[in-house]
């Protein structure tokens, strides 16, 4: 993984030089000078994101100064010089950088040998972008397998390309802003702070925040900032030309068609190409370790790779296959009731590796907090995201530089509660057969599940009150897990947004983020359970838990995660397998199995305890004490004079908050509330947001 900052100067801009008889004139001092400040505001933007690349540093400017190209590198595969970017193509014409892995590399880089004239300037992964550009085009973006954020320019072209992994594991921000004469650029950076020596005046989108989009679709919580979406591509041609494009999508199967294959058949069909996945992930030269806790993914991802180790040799990077694995975790205080270690603890010893954990109190969560919101860059409602964040401390202490992890889990095999509603709300018509579950029982469980589910919502803080029937949900062919998504919408907005704004309705945002060949699949073909693990995953998962979940706390401290659950490979057979084998009900223990198909496809390489537990998300604790540190930390962080600096926040709404949400009475709407506040004020601090007004 590394880090990447660009700029491409658009049509209008003032370049101080001409062309004539095909030869570039400068302006003399001019154009030096010019070089000379684009290559200092590059490094000072690289110096805000050191953190994804340690290891080196490289950039590429054109001859007009039109385009320059920024990289810091984690060193993963080819750790000579010859690794560092800028790539370039033979000829200089092609220039790329890469954030990221690609995986069966070995593999494509023989067939481009075997197939064209290309010749390799290094061993790195992230040549073959090039290489693959010059054989296909536009189509290169098809036959990259990884997580990826890739920037390219083509010289004789004029067309600069900007893509994105099909499921947004890594990061890729733009914006267009003014070029000081006149003129604009285009910024593309890994992280939204490169983008501050660049001339970036930060501002809040307010209407993002208010209607999600910054959670929902291409928007982010900075006014004109947009993320280039998963599965897309960004071109510029002539430098004027702006266009977004998909290259990838998740699609499932027509509900009404019977699926002929047994069980039998799909479980091994999962635990085939989940181990493939993985294989391809311990390719590196440098160690590479494991996430591990006490839930199932992270669980069947260390016991495939003892598996592997064990019986095939495979290596683990750049350790003979001799070395023990290695796991590492953390540790919450064992009264929390959200410490997981001793499972984690146990699976570490049935599969006799390495464990490596670290306790974090509550004194060490406050500690990070305000760190581990520069980095995640957007707000959270809990303090999961500071959990992650100093889990990717333990590796790095330990000499690791990349781990593998279970997240795409849920997303894929069902994992969530909020699933249960829609998997109930139609009969799984395409395996009848082979399916468990009764008409008369799925009805009954159905009214059951949707009890049970604004049960739990309330529980945790969240506003159930739009779970009701609603034209969002029309759309969406009534499902219900969009309520779900849109439940901690803080309702903490000045009156001044209400008018500038108008409705803001994150429920309408999740239905507009999918396009309307999508709606019409939800509404004709698609089961409810699909449409709602569709909608799920191009929110949720690629916005908050790739995110602070996932890339920017792991890259916080150099980690580069790796993620086999989201193998795009493995992930079409996933979604191509019927509703009734990732939600199964157990006639005999009368409940319902979530991921029942990992779990089946799982059980050799785990503990008994982790195939018969039930699902149990990762959480940090949600209830703390009155005058401890955390209580501290959100008292000095909500004061009356730092909310109103925030300008669309209403002090009468939130004054209160720190107060109800600690203590052993805590509310936890609340506390959610306080913290989301809390990291707007981090964000205003570290970013130097400018106030937001109201603008009629």
């Amino acid at each position: 993984m590394c880090g990447i900052s660009c700029i491409l100067a658009l049509r209008g801009h003032d370049t101080t030089y001409h062309q004539a008889n095909g030869h570039i004139h400068t302006n003399g001092d001019t154009h030096a000078l010019e070089r000379k400040k684009i290559v200092t505001e590059l490094n000072e933007s690289l110096d805000k994101i050191q953190h994804r690349g340690p290891d080196a540093r490289g950039h590429w400017l054109s001859d007009d100064n039109r385009v320059a190209l920024g990289h810091v590198r984690l060193a993963i595969n080819d750790l000579s010089p010859d690794g560092a970017q800028p790539f370039h193509s033979p000829a200089k014409k092609i220039h790329a950088v890469v954030n990221g892995e690609f995986y069966d590399y070995d593999r494509i880089r023989k067939e481009i040998e075997s197939t064209t004239d290309y010749v390799f300037s290094s061993r790195s992964d992230s040549e073959i972008v090039i290489a693959l550009y010059l054989h296909h085009g536009l189509n290169f973006v098809h036959y990259l397998r990884g997580e990826f954020a890739v920037v390219l320019y083509d010289e004789e072209q004029q067309i600069f390309i900007a893509a994105r992994d099909r499921y947004g594991i890594k990061p890729l921000f733009w914006t267009v802003q003014p070029d000081g004469k006149g003129g604009k650029r285009m910024l593309i950076a890994a992280e939204m702070k490169a983008f501050l020596p660049l001339g970036w005046k930060p501002e809040w989108d307010v209407r993002s925040l208010k209607d999600a989009g910054w959670n929902h679709d291409e928007r982010t919580i900075f006014a004109g900032v947009g993320k280039i979406r998963p599965g897309h591509y960004l071109t510029c041609t002539a430098f004027g030309h702006l266009e977004q494009r998909q290259y990838w999508d998740m699609t499932y199967p027509d509900k009404n068609l019977p699926d002929p294959r047994t069980p039998e058949e799909l479980i091994q069909g999962v635990r085939e190409k989940l181990l493939d996945a993985i294989r391809l992930r311990l390719r590196a030269d440098v160690p590479i370790g494991i996430y591990l806790s006490g839930g199932i993914d992270s669980s069947v991802i260390a016991g495939m790779v003892t598996h592997l180790v064990k019986t095939e040799g495979v290596a683990l990077g750049s350790q003979p296959a001799s070395s023990r694995v290695c796991c590492f975790s953390i540790a919450f205080d064992e009264g929390s009731g959200f410490d997981e270690s001793s499972i984690a603890n146990r699976t570490a010893d049935w599969l006799g590796v390495k464990y490596e954990k670290k306790i974090m109190n509550e004194a060490a969560l406050a500690e990070r907090f305000e760190d581990a919101v520069w980095h995640a860059e957007h707000h959270n409602p809990d303090l999961n995201f500071v959990g992650k964040y100093a889990l990717s401390e333990v590796p790095q202490e330990c000499g690791y530089k990349v781990v593998l992890t279970g997240e795409g889990a849920d997303e894929h095999f069902a994992g969530y509660p909020s699933y249960l509603d829609d998997y109930l709300r139609e009969p799984d018509n395409a395996y009848e057969a082979n399916n468990t579950l009764s008409e008369p029982e799925r009805l009954k469980q159905f009214h059951l599940a949707e009890t049970a589910a604004k049960a739990y919502y309330d529980s945790v803080g969240a506003d159930t009150s739009a779970r009701g029937a609603s034209v969002s949900r029309k759309m969406l062919n009534n499902i219900s897990t969009i309520s779900s998504m849109a439940a901690f919408l803080p309702r903490v907005f000045a009156p001044w947004t209400d008018k500038a704004y108008g409705l803001c309705d994150p429920q309408r945002t999740i239905v507009n983020n999918a396009d309307g060949t999508v709606r019409a699949k939800i509404l004709n073909s698609w089961h409810p359970l699909h449409s709602a693990m569709y909608i799920w995953s191009k929110g949720h998962l690629a916005n908050i838990f790739l995110t602070c979940l996932g890339d920017r706390t792991e890259m916080a401290h150099s980690i580069e995660a790796r993620t086999p659950l989201l193998d795009h490979k493995l992930t079409e057979y996933i979604n191509g397998l019927p509703p009734s084998v990732k939600l199964r009900w157990m006639p005999e223990e009368r409940r319902f199995s979530e991921k029942w198909i990992l779990r089946e496809a799982a059980q050799p390489f785990i503990t008994r305890e982790l195939y018969e537990r039930k699902k149990h998300p990762y959480s940090a604790p949600t209830t703390w004490p009155r005058d401890g540190p955390l209580h501290k930390l959100l008292k000095g962080l909500m004061t009356k004079e730092k909310v109103e600096q925030l300008g669309f926040v209403d002090w009468a709404k939130v004054g209160g908050l720190v107060g109800k949400g600690f203590g052993e009475k805590g509310d936890p709407g609340a506390m959610r509330t306080a913290l989301v506040v809390a990291e707007w004020v981090v964000i205003a601090e570290r970013f130097g947001v400018a106030t937001a007004e109201g603008k009629f």
